[in-house]
């Protein structure tokens, strides 16, 4: 898996992600801190209000700021958001009212609506060899869930140290690293688009997703994950703290055991890749889901108080690795269906889109926790999962072919999709290695 990292180009730009992530694990950990300096008992509406922004923010400016980046230079537009992350994140310490938190969370996370997915279609342009492409989403995969387990950890030495205030000190030099790695390194040009105007790109890329059978099963499947992340997520604290009556320290270790689990089975997907295909790997992980959900729910009701915590434990490392199932596979699946020219396009449409079912399931998550009892939470959220699951099974095609021919007639002749690679027109899109959005619906 770690060979990928010869190539300097994709070197640079991991790095840069594992930085920037950690800078915004700290953020994190220091804006909860912030909100109850402000706030007080009141925090946790607050943060809860901060992650619907954010969350809102993803869903209705990622497709968008896809549809004007492919008027800016790559690396220009890349490092300008950093630089304003950056900027942004130094303003927060100086902050003296919850609304101020609301704007610049806001302003924040537009930065990162338009950088993560431009960053992501990147990738691809960049390791064209399906292995190392495979590879790298599982070290991104393990990038995620490392920030998860260490960003708490060296927050906690930090704030004891120095103070919440610095951390996000912290994370403007995260983003800066970031700007500075992206600086230095030669990012492939985007792909000429189609001359079309940004409102018109952002509809096209909208319309690939939704056309494409794989693409709206991987929708499904995204809020599978997100029925089953809000749980842990949302009601991990109550059940360790309140229920179970743990410490700290055992929040941390149930948060480790779902990231472990992730981790685990991130350098294990390219070699089941390799024997199985993305349809069965992402559909077994998106089964094992809402499965899990209501086994633990029945644990939950029937073992005692003892032997409830090994449970949690062992159920949310599966959690975490079937997530995993899901999730690395996915940029694959995404690179895969659409041309170069589209991909920033359909990976923008993915970042709005799996977090949408978060917006659902966040706030969901927290009502039910709050309103009826924990195993009736995990059993409604399991039923919020398994049609999703179902539905991933039935919208993708079990024949789901890579080599597509078929004709364009709506097109003009001397579109790129019909120009092969001497310059000749050959009147049919070759499609390799993914379903075109004009392919028929199956």
């Amino acid at each position: 898996m770690f060979s990928v990292l010869v190539n300097r180009t994709y070197r640079h730009l991991f790095f840069a992600q594992v930085v920037a992530l950690f800078g915004t694990g700290l953020m994190t950990v220091a804006l909860a801190l912030l909100a109850y300096d402000l706030a007080g008992a009141d925090a946790g509406i607050v943060l809860g209000t901060a992650l619907a922004i954010k969350m809102i923010v993803y869903v209705t400016l990622s497709p968008v700021a896809a549809g004007f980046a492919a008027r800016f230079p790559r690396r220009a537009f890349l490092i300008f958001l950093d630089l304003v992350r950056a900027t942004l994140a130094l303003a927060l310490p100086f902050v003296d009212a919850v609304w101020q938190i609301y704007v610049l969370i806001a302003l924040l996370q537009s930065a990162s609506a338009a950088f993560t997915p431009t960053f992501q279609a990147t990738i691809p342009d960049i390791l064209t060899d399906e292995d190392d492409y495979t590879n790298a989403l599982s070290l991104s995969r393990l990038a995620y869930d490392l920030e998860n387990l260490l960003s708490p950890m060296a927050a906690a030495i930090l704030v004891s140290a120095i103070g919440f205030h610095w951390l996000f000190t912290w994370t403007s030099a995260g983003f800066l690293v970031s700007a500075a790695l992206v600086f230095y390194t030669a990012l492939p040009a985007m792909k000429a688009a189609q001359t079309a105007s940004p409102i018109k790109r952002i509809k096209n890329g909208v319309k690939i997703y939704l056309k494409t059978p794989r693409l709206r099963a991987l929708m499904a499947l995204n809020l599978t994950v997100a029925a089953s992340g809000a749980m842990v997520i949302v009601n991990g604290v109550v059940l360790v703290k309140s229920k179970l009556g743990l410490s700290d320290t055992d929040l941390a270790l149930s948060m480790a055991a779902y990231g472990g689990g992730s981790m685990a089975t991130a350098f294990f997907v390219p070699k089941f890749l390799k024997r199985y295909t993305e349809r069965s790997v992402m559909l077994t992980g998106g089964a094992m889901l809402p499965t899990l959900l209501l086994v633990f729910a029945a644990l939950y009701s029937n073992l005692a108080e003892n032997a409830l915590w090994p449970a949690l434990l062992i159920s949310w490392a599966f959690m975490g690795a079937s997530m995993s199932a899901v999730l690395v596979p996915s940029g694959r699946l995404l690179r895969n269906s659409a041309h170069a020219e589209d991909r920033p396009l359909v990976f923008a449409a993915q970042f709005a889109l799996s977090h949408a079912g978060w917006l659902i399931t966040y706030p969901l998550a927290g009502w039910l926790g709050s309103a009826v009892s924990i195993q009736q939470t995990l059993t409604v959220l399991a039923l919020v999962a398994a049609p999703a699951a179902l539905a991933a099974c039935w919208l993708w095609p079990k024949d789901d072919p890579r080599f597509l021919i078929h004709d364009h007639p709506d097109l003009p002749p001397d579109h790129p999709h019909l120009i092969n690679a001497h310059g000749n027109r050959h009147g049919h899109d070759f499609v390799i290695d993914g379903l075109h959005p004009n392919w028929p619906d199956r």
